[in-house]
């Protein structure tokens, strides 16, 4: 999805919310509940971009019926260097439905979770309003 990629490479984390249904379902690489929502999605992405150093998107796959999509990334967290996919699913109505994201290696997602986890609070506020 273009629009998702270049709303993420432009930091405009208004646009990437824009395009998230209200019932997206975001599916993390380092917690076993998807959360559900567009609050709480928008919530965990707008920190996940100041977590992320060097984010760059370095290939995007679509499926057939251009409804599934896959961004393949690489970034940094703290001396980390990540290689991460996120996949996309857009409904009927054209808005992102499901979003999931895996990273690799395993020391990058736990430098992520880590500094995921010491912003939750921050996060859980927005996702309220």
């Amino acid at each position: 999805m273009r629009a998702f990629r270049e709303a993420v490479e432009r930091r405009d984390l208004d646009a990437v919310e824009a395009l998230l249904a209200e019932n997206v379902v975001f599916t993390s690489p380092v917690v076993f509940k998807p959360y559900e929502g567009r609050a709480i999605t928008a919530a965990i992405l707008r920190e996940v971009i100041e977590v992320f150093e060097d984010f760059r998107y370095v290939r995007e796959l679509h499926g057939a019926d251009e409804r599934d999509h896959a961004l393949v990334f690489t970034a940094r967290v703290d001396d980390r260097a990540i290689e991460g996919c996120d996949f996309l699913h857009v409904g009927d109505d054209g808005l992102i439905d499901a979003l999931t994201v895996m990273v690799r290696p395993l020391s990058g997602a736990q430098a992520l979770a880590a500094a995921m986890g010491a912003r939750f609070d921050r996060i859980a506020e927005r996702a309220r309003g």
